[in-house]
Parts: C-alpha cells; sequence; structure tokens
C-alpha cells in the first residue's frame, strides 16, 4: 500500500464504513476516535491524507487542522453534517481541501481522495507549463511540484487546492476566472462544490500573499477572480 490515510471521528460506525471502502481502494488506514489522538497519530504515522470529521470530543476536527497546519501541507478531508455550513466554511479558510456532507457516499469519497492523491503526486496535466515543474507571473513563482509559491522571493506554502486555484488563475493571467472554472481546476470534474467554498479557499490564499506583503488576486464582483 503506498498511502496512508488517518480517519478521525467518534461514530466507530462511520470509522468501519470508510475503513472498509478505503482499504478495497488499497490504501492503508489509521484510526482515531478523537481530535486529541488525531494529532498524536499525524505526529507518529505521518499519514498522507487526513479524514477529520468536524464534531469530536477533545480536539473538534477544525482545531485538529489548525494544529496541523502550523507545520504541514498534507490534504485533509472534512466530515460535516449537512447543517454545519459555517464548520465547513470555518474548516477549510483553516487550510482543508475539501469537505464530504453526512450522509456520504463511500465510493464518492474514495473517488474524491484518489483525485486528491492524484493531484499531489503531480499526475494531472497543467497547462502552461514551462519545464514542468515551474509557472512565473510578474513577482510570482510557483514550485508546481513542492506547492510552493515565492512573491518576491519569500516563500509561501499552499495546499493541494488552493495550488489548483492558483495554477489555473496563472494559466491565463488577465483572464476572469468563473467559480465554476476555478472549482473545475482545483478539484476533479465530478466534485460539486459551493460558491461559498471557493470563495474560502480564496481567501486563504490572498492571506497568505498579504502576509508577503502583495496580492495579485483581483475580485470581479458578480463573475469571479482575476490574477492580475
Amino acid at each position: 500500500m503506498d498511502k496512508t490515510l488517518l480517519i478521525a471521528d467518534d461514530d466507530p460506525h462511520i470509522r468501519d464504513v470508510l475503513r472498509f471502502a478505503l482499504q478495497q481502494a488499497g490504501y492503508g488506514v489509521i484510526e482515531a476516535c478523537n481530535g486529541e489522538q488525531a494529532l498524536t497519530l499525524f505526529q507518529q504515522e505521518q499519514p498522507d491524507l487526513l479524514i477529520l470529521d468536524i464534531m469530536m470530543p477533545e480536539l473538534d476536527g477544525t482545531e485538529v487542522c489548525r494544529k496541523i497546519r502550523q507545520s504541514s501541507d498534507v490534504p485533509v478531508f472534512f466530515l460535516s453534517a449537512k447543517d454545519d455550513e459555517f464548520d465547513r466554511i470555518l474548516g477549510l479558510e483553516l487550510g482543508g481541501d475539501d469537505y464530504i456532507t453526512k450522509p456520504f457516499s463511500p465510493r464518492e469519497l474514495v473517488a474524491r481522495v484518489k483525485g486528491m492523491l492524484r493531484r499531489l503526486d503531480g499526475h494531472l496535466a497543467t497547462p502552461t507549463q514551462k519545464d514542468n515543474t515551474t509557472l512565473e507571473h510578474k513577482q510570482l513563482h510557483i514550485n508546481l511540484e513542492q506547492y510552493k509559491a515565492y512573491w518576491d522571493n519569500q516563500e509561501l506554502i499552499f495546499t493541494v487546492t488552493e495550488s489548483g486555484i492558483l495554477r489555473t488563475l496563472l494559466a491565463k493571467p488577465n483572464k476572469v476566472f468563473s467559480r465554476d472554472e476555478l472549482m473545475n481546476g482545483a478539484y476533479d470534474h465530478h466534485a460539486v462544490v459551493s460558491d461559498r467554498t471557493i470563495d474560502s479557499h480564496v481567501r486563504r490564499i490572498r492571506s497568505k500573499f498579504k502576509s508577503a506583503g502583495g496580492d495579485p488576486i483581483e475580485t470581479v464582483h458578480g463573475i469571479g477572480y482575476t490574477l492580475s
């Protein structure tokens, strides 16, 4: 098994369903029943992707993600109830890459996990690559393999989903991209996410640029975003 995934949920039935589906897909699985245990296992095992329930004892999923993002850009999926939109958006703005609502389809979750890991491995083609590893525009330089960007030589680290959005914008600077176009650049085409999800990712990207003294992304109201 090439990849190991960490599942964190306090419901043993959900962990059983996830474990079975992911192991059938060929992944190694480790499990945590609360947020504290998830952090401990993450530090010990260094999994390739995390699936975190938002509502967990000890530490909730958003707090686990916040702590992990202090040292790692490992992909993070959130599990959330349908009426927990506020928590989902909060989780994404703390650095989550995607979310699945309960009740969920194990087949869809496995498909989205596979898509995320393919992007992490760099197997998806990227338009306008010059040497297959880098893209540049003005003060912005992106290393596609390392999911890092440099603004005026200051290093910024982006998650897989954030990198997909930024890469899409950088493919055609000054073009105004709709949220649907950015969604297709950041997710597999079968995935459906809300406009607020894309907005949350863009806000996080812009916050990272602003911390380095710049912000090349502009909002075009009623349409989407552009890289100027």
